[in-house]
């Protein structure tokens, strides 16, 4: 259990306290909450970074750094797509953005569970990377809207409300992005290791 895998398991209990504090009437729980994600989307550079550094790769760390990521990220989305105010009337849209990026995940992991059997590992490529950096951008900007319309009304309402649409606005679209990459990229995982399901 070295540093590495330390920061990567980390990020479940973040996740937890992040999304306790979306569901809480406190006072700066909103900014809170940002900036443990924050926190927790940052360990997940840092742990590579460490472990590259220190000679601390291993299978449990590859592993669990991609599982712990799709905790992260569906937990997070979970959190913001039941409440109706942070996709501002487009929440069906935000439903079913989420519901592909859930069958998606389901997918990738049966097809990785089917090629751990035969003794092979899929690990994570370039489009499921990118994937994953679009949506804690995604999550992040929405958390930041929602934390400048909580607890900063008296700056970020009114006639300067338009900064909040503004971020709101931004996460949404890569939000959407972010969904479009989950899309494609794992019909990438599925042409490159689909043979697993038939051999």
């Amino acid at each position: 259990m070295n540093l590495p895998n330390i920061l990567t398991l980390s990020r479940v209990p973040l996740m937890f306290i992040i999304v306790a504090l979306m569901f809480v009437d406190l006072t700066w729980a909103a900014t809170t909450a940002f900036w443990l994600f924050i926190i927790a989307a940052l360990t997940d550079w840092l742990d590579g970074k460490i472990a590259r550094e220190r000679g601390e790769v291993s299978s449990f760390g590859r592993f669990m750094d991609s599982v712990i990521d799709k905790v992260l990220v569906i937990g997070m989305l979970i959190a913001l797509v039941t409440n109706p105010t942070n996709f501002q009337g487009h929440n069906i849209i935000a439903m079913v953005l989420l519901l592909c990026i859930l069958s998606r995940e389901f997918a990738i992991s049966g097809l990785r569970m089917a090629a751990a059997v035969k003794g092979k590992v899929v690990e994570a490529d370039t489009g499921g990377k990118v994937k994953t950096f679009v949506q804690l951008n995604a999550i992040g900007w929405l958390m930041g809207a929602r934390m400048l319309e909580m607890d900063h009304p008296e700056k970020f309402g009114g006639d300067d409300r338009g900064y909040v649409t503004t971020v709101r606005v931004i996460g949404m679209s890569l939000y959407a992005l972010s969904t479009v990459l989950a899309i494609t990229s794992g019909i990438t995982y599925f042409r490159r290791h689909g043979s697993v399901l038939f051999t």
